[in-house]
């Protein structure tokens, strides 16, 4: 009995943790695609702020900058992909904590 309830738990532990895994990869343009739809989205309903817009939009060119660099010089390696990867990954996280923060809303003071 207690290997059955000891297998059960573990299933269960494993099938929440696949829907994670199993999310599709996205492309380069993908993921540049929609963080820049994100930061528009949050310029137009105001969730970001004037400045947070400026600094994520040269965050954003940055990154583009690198990865045309990256492909200049015979495509884009898997090392040159992941670090992209990991940098839109620190790029759209700062887009979420930016949007969600009160900034450029009414009421809000600095």
């Amino acid at each position: 009995m207690k290997k059955f309830a000891l297998m059960l738990a573990g299933l269960g532990a494993l099938m929440t943790a696949l829907p994670a895994a199993a999310q599709p990869w996205q492309s380069v343009n993908q993921r540049q695609a929609q963080i820049e739809r994100r930061i528009d989205q949050g310029i137009r309903n105001g969730s970001l702020s004037r400045r947070e817009a400026v600094n994520l939009r040269a965050e954003f060119r940055q990154i583009a900058n690198l990865e045309q660099r990256y492909r200049r010089s015979n495509g884009l390696s898997m090392q040159e992909r992941r670090d992209l990867d990991r940098r839109f990954d620190a790029l759209a996280y700062k887009v979420r904590v930016d949007k969600h923060d009160r900034n450029g809303r009414p009421g809000y003071r600095r």
